[in-house]
């Protein structure tokens, strides 16, 4: 991936083309996985990808999105966005922190000035569990314990994250909002996934679709 800011020889400053991301579509993690911004990552992924890895997959997604899947974007924002430096090339902390994403599977090339970037994470592996912190390694036993059951509580956790988000609140807030509500952990991210994916699905590809 070739660097949209790069450095002159004299040490200006020279604009390039905006860095195009596209979602990644993987049918088995877009099912099993979580979004960026979700408390499951918050919470397990964070320690791994590091915090400024974490927030730009959080703005990629929220730019795919706005845009329907497809954005076009300027890495300097970016960086601004988030507080980090984009200056150096490949050396530059964004620049590091996309390539992390990369490394551990959360984004991949697509070609120059290309990327594609999951809206879900995976589970963590065994490997990646065993490295938390063992109040974090039982936090994540104790959710994965926990069934999502069907029937009326899981109906009604998705029909209130899908109102939540119709009328405009993000997925952490939507899903703050269920544990205000003390909806069951599980429920709760089970529904907001299935509320955020149908309406996203309802943006791309028109109301029908989803």
């Amino acid at each position: 991936m070739s660097n949209p800011l790069a450095e002159s020889p004299s040490g200006s400053t020279v604009q390039q083309p905006p860095l195009h991301v596209l979602r990644w579509h993987d049918p088995l993690i877009d099912r099993l996985g979580h979004d960026p911004r979700s408390r499951y990552v918050e919470r397990f992924w964070l320690g791994i990808l590091g915090p400024s890895t974490t927030l730009v997959l959080r703005v990629l997604a929220d730019a795919l999105d706005e845009h329907g899947g497809v954005a076009h974007l300027d890495l300097a924002d970016v960086a601004a966005q988030i507080g980090v430096g984009h200056r150096g090339g490949r050396n530059s902390p964004l620049s590091r922190s996309i390539q992390r994403a990369i490394r551990f599977g959360a984004a991949r090339s697509a070609g120059t000035d290309s990327i594609e970037v999951r809206h879900r994470l995976a589970p963590l592996n065994r490997s990646q569990i065993e490295r938390l912190p063992l109040a974090l390694q039982a936090e994540h036993q104790h959710l994965h314990e926990q069934p999502v059951a069907a029937g009326p509580a899981r109906s009604r956790a998705r029909r209130l994250a899908l109102s939540l988000i119709e009328c405009g609140d993000g997925f952490a807030e939507t899903e703050r909002q269920l544990d205000q509500w003390r909806v069951p952990g599980p429920i709760a991210a089970e529904a907001v996934n299935w509320a955020w994916e149908r309406h996203r699905v309802a943006a791309e590809h028109g109301p029908e679709a989803a």
